[in-house]
């Protein structure tokens, strides 16, 4: 037996609870990791609370968990690795445990620490989509709504990479993070729209909204035209004209090694802010809920 966090109801962060379980067995094409870090995600809270019940309900009990990095131990029939390698990838049937399971392992440099290799999946897959779905080009001006965030923090960093123009909004306490990221940082909350005008005097070409802050509105006027705004957290899309991205067929899996060999050479970078035993997932989750983190949290199995 192993241990892995598991929930039967959704609810509170306290319905998370460590519980015994079988190690989880390969399939065709699939490998088993020995979990060395699984990156806590907003997701995970949704799915938790039960806000994400319609769309996907869950069948209980549910191990949490999208993304881990962890060394191999078993392999499937006709999966692309060996026992002992070390990868990281999104996870089936859950990450927040001794053991998961992977379909697509990415190798893990050596040079990335395992709480980032965990925790890029899914955030840095994310940045890449929008910004293709977007199609911004070099000269354009982009404008990213929750630029503090994880999957803000890298859409700044590859957009500026492009020679993108990028305006990032964030709370006072972040500005000069999103400073750092080679950003122009725009405080957050009433005026916003006024400072980011004054910032961005030609206009902004783009926006993609990481936040789910209720800017959706104000973003397609900044623009001229919904087609150019795109969130990944904001349920009210569809009112304003605006594309939902959600990780489906187009998340970008081919890109997910050469963001991983980025973020080993230093041109993109992920702050951790707080790794937590995996019997911790609930405080990590109400951590996450209450805005306390400044990065990812991340579960060390």
């Amino acid at each position: 037996m192993s241990t892995a966090i598991t929930f039967s109801e959704y609810g509170a962060p306290e319905v998370l609870q460590l519980t015994e379980v079988a190690p989880p067995e390969p399939g065709p094409g699939q490998v088993r990791i020995r979990v060395k870090a699984a990156s806590v995600n907003p997701l995970d809270l949704k799915i938790r609370s039960g806000l994400m019940a319609k769309v996907a309900p869950a069948q209980f009990p549910v191990i949490p968990g999208l993304d881990a990095a962890g060394v191999i131990d078993a392999i499937g029939e006709g999966a692309g690795a060996a026992v002992g390698d070390e990868v990281l990838g999104a996870t089936v049937g859950g990450s927040y445990g001794e053991y998961a399971l992977l379909e697509r392992p990415v190798a893990k440099p050596e040079a990335l620490p395992w709480e980032v290799a965990a925790s890029l999946v899914t955030v840095s897959q994310t940045a890449h989509r929008v910004l293709g779905q977007l199609g911004v080009q070099p000269g354009q001006t982009l404008l990213v709504h929750g630029a503090a965030g994880s999957v803000g923090v890298i859409a700044a960093q590859l957009a500026a990479a492009r020679g993108i123009t990028v305006i990032g909004t964030a709370a006072e306490r972040d500005l000069e993070r999103v400073t750092a990221l080679g950003a122009t940082a725009v405080r957050y909350g009433d005026g916003w729209v006024e400072r980011v005008e004054a910032t961005a005097p030609d206009g902004v070409d783009v926006v993609f909204d990481a936040s789910g802050a209720g800017v959706l509105a104000d973003s397609v006027t900044l623009t001229g035209d919904p087609a150019k705004v795109i969130t990944i957290a904001d349920m009210s899309a569809q009112q304003h004209g605006v594309r939902f991205s959600a990780g489906t067929a187009d998340q970008g899996e081919g890109a997910l090694p050469e963001l991983v060999q980025l973020a080993a050479a230093g041109k993109i970078t992920l702050p951790i802010w707080r790794t937590y035993p995996l019997a911790e997932a609930a405080q990590a989750h109400a951590d996450l809920e209450a805005h306390r983190n400044q990065g990812k949290a991340v579960l060390l199995p």
